[in-house]
Formats: C-alpha cells, sequence, structure tokens
C-alpha cells in the first residue's frame, strides 16, 4: 500500500501555508517528497488571492480582525479571493490521477464528500458556470469544483495548481464564518445561508480532520506516515522566496 507524508496540523500566517503547499508541490515533482496530505488555520486572518488575480478592493488593506489587520497573500493555485477566518485548510499534493482537470477535481473531492458523510453531512457539487471570474469572491458562487450542503451553503471551496501529472490542491472548510467580518471584505456579497449553529456544536475541528483522514485512507488506498516538519524543513522554509503579500 503507498505511504502518503501525514503533517499534523499547525496555525501559522498565510505567508508561511502558502510557501509550504508551493515548496511540497515542487518538492514532489522533483521526486524528493511522497505524496501529502495536511489541514492547517490561519493565525492572523487573511485573505487569500488566486494566482492569477492582481486587482483587489483598496479597503482590504484597512481591515481588522481581533485588533490585528488582515493579511493578503497570493495562492499558488487559481481561483478567486477567500476570506481565512473560521475556517478549516486542506492541502493534498500527490500524482497519478487520470483524466483531465475536472476527474482530478473530483477524485480528490471524494474523499471530503466522504469524510462528511461519516459526519452526517451530505455534500454536492456546485453547478455555477464560469460566470464566478466576475465575482471577486470565491464563496459568491459555487462551481463543479466546489462542495455544497442541500441548503446550499457552500462549505468547501477548492483551487487546485496542475503541472503535467503533479497537483496541488488546496481548499478551504468554512466551520464557524464571522458573518460581520465577511461583509465588510466582500460588502455586497451575502454569507446566507449560515452554516447549522446546531452542526457547529456537535462536531469539532478535531473529528474533521479524524474523518478526513480516514476517508482519505480509503479513497487514496493508502496509508498514513504522521510527520511533523522537520527543524531543517522549517529553515529551507524561512529561506525560500515569499508569496507576494499584496500583490
Amino acid at each position: 500500500m503507498p505511504l502518503w507524508r501525514l503533517i499534523p496540523p499547525f496555525q501559522a500566517s498565510g505567508v508561511v501555508h502558502m510557501t509550504l503547499d508551493a515548496w511540497l508541490f515542487e518538492r514532489h515533482i522533483q521526486g524528493h517528497h511522497p505524496p501529502t496530505l495536511r489541514f492547517y488555520t490561519w493565525e492572523p486572518a487573511a485573505i487569500s488571492l488566486g494566482y492569477h488575480q492582481r486587482n483587489y478592493p483598496d479597503h482590504w488593506n484597512n481591515l481588522t480582525w481581533q485588533g490585528r489587520s488582515l493579511d493578503i497573500v497570493q495562492r499558488p493555485t487559481g481561483g478567486r479571493a477567500v476570506l481565512h477566518q473560521g475556517d478549516l485548510t486542506y492541502a493534498v499534493i500527490t500524482s497519478g490521477l487520470s483524466g483531465n482537470r475536472m476527474e482530478s477535481y473530483r477524485q480528490i473531492c471524494e474523499f471530503l464528500i466522504q469524510g462528511w458523510r461519516s459526519l452526517g453531512v451530505e455534500l454536492q457539487y456546485g453547478t455555477a458556470g464560469r460566470g464566478y471570474i466576475h465575482n471577486s469572491n470565491c464563496f459568491g458562487t459555487a462551481t463543479a469544483a466546489d462542495l455544497t450542503m442541500p441548503n446550499g451553503f457552500k462549505l468547501i471551496g477548492s483551487a487546485q495548481l496542475r503541472r503535467g501529472g503533479i497537483i496541488l490542491q488546496h481548499g478551504s472548510i468554512r466551520l464557524n464564518p464571522d458573518v460581520t467580518l465577511f461583509q465588510q471584505v466582500f460588502q455586497s456579497d451575502p454569507i446566507e445561508p449560515i452554516f447549522p449553529d446546531s452542526l457547529l456544536k456537535k462536531i469539532s475541528v478535531e473529528q474533521i480532520i479524524s474523518a478526513l483522514t480516514e476517508s482519505a485512507k480509503a479513497c487514496f488506498d493508502v496509508d498514513f506516515h504522521h510527520q511533523p516538519l522537520s527543524e531543517a524543513e522549517w529553515n529551507v522554509l524561512s529561506e525560500l522566496p515569499i508569496p507576494n503579500s499584496q500583490p
């Protein structure tokens, strides 16, 4: 059975997380790193921009959350802006999947669907067309690469970077979004329908990570080696060029 690396969850800035995802992707391309799964949270709260997204509203530079300015960082993947507050992010770096980009999205998203199903939550793919490119907010619409709840709430928005057969796919799972902050960021973009509070009270982040890890084992038919980042890897990351903080 193939062995993937599972990096234990940790909290860090958007710059650290995006640098790490891009570095793991490059290392896998070079054949120096196994397929990897990791989950993480953002501190401070941040807005991540898609790789080709160069412009954003000026007022984003003045936003704060809990007394700290919101970071603005660019992702190595495409898509639109994502507010990272009250969310859990997953990242999958792998290779050897068959099919085109959309087929690979569905192969990877299957572990998200199965994991949430084990927690009692049914998810389905979004149906929006290419009109999303006119919306600066990733969560303002749900495409066929995104997963929504039966009430229409977009729970998971994903983005992908693909080079040959090597794939980085990461996505934001909205667990406890602050409505006021969301509206301050995206203004005209409503956040309704809201994720049910009753479900939030029943399912912890630890339960979510455990369920998704188990479903990843089954869906990818792999086993995991739990391995935190080493001191040497942290040292390498500290010396890498960082993503643009304000493109």
